[in-house]
């Protein structure tokens, strides 16, 4: 017999080692870290074992992902109460800044504005280039590099040279008004495949508080 035919009669058989219990002390089977031969019985044993030490590295996977998670949707709920609080767009972005550095400790944030009237006395309607509108426009998603997309890293001044990672989240209501441009010096901070759904979700919610004061 071909071993897949034994092991088809042994499924299609589960009350085999019933009728031949005593099989079960007779056959050994090499032991699974080491050349010395076990009884069958002890080689399920290790199996079970080692099945259930799989199992809880899972379990303590999920319930590590679980924790961050609760941890990061709690830091959306506070910037969204900051948000929500702000009665003017000085405040609003004074919260973006705040609660990006201390709750998401994100070291560089750069935002630009290009609806509504031009306020001279903020850095957020300076200059933007048609180039980084239309890169705005373009995404459907925030999108993570290693490096300065268009002419953005402009934005961050001198400390431009030392950034090593980037994200970027278009800010619309319907149409695209401004970029919110996020980098690390940490090259692993922001990349290609990390996921964005908490990131989109920060995205859409500072596009809205922004767009209540440009009306």
């Amino acid at each position: 017999m071909k071993p897949e035919e034994v092991v088809g009669y042994l499924k299609d058989h589960p009350d085999f080692f019933e009728q031949y219990a005593e099989l079960l002390a007779e056959i050994y089977v090499p032991h699974p870290h080491g050349g010395r031969a076990i009884p069958i019985s002890e080689r399920q044993i290790l199996t079970l074992r080692e099945k259930n030490r799989q199992i809880e590295g899972k379990l303590r996977e999920v319930i590590q992902y679980g924790e961050e998670n609760d941890a990061i949707s709690e830091k959306v709920h506070r910037i969204s109460l900051a948000l929500l609080a702000a009665t003017e767009l000085r405040g609003v972005l004074n919260a973006v800044y705040l609660n990006l550095r201390e709750d998401f400790a994100v070291p560089h944030v750069a935002l630009r504005l290009w609806r509504g009237a031009i306020r001279v006395d903020m850095p957020e309607f300076g200059p933007v280039s048609t180039a980084s509108r239309e890169f705005a426009a373009s995404l459907a998603n925030p999108y993570c590099s290693g490096h300065a997309t268009v002419d953005t890293a402009d934005l961050f001044g001198e400390a431009s040279a030392h950034l090593r990672s980037f994200s970027y989240l278009p800010l619309r209501d319907g149409e695209t008004f401004g970029l919110l441009a996020l980098a690390s010096e940490d090259p692993h901070r922001f990349y290609p495949e990390m996921g964005t759904l908490y990131v989109k979700r920060l995205g859409d919610l500072i596009g809205a508080a922004i767009a209540r004061h440009l009306k």
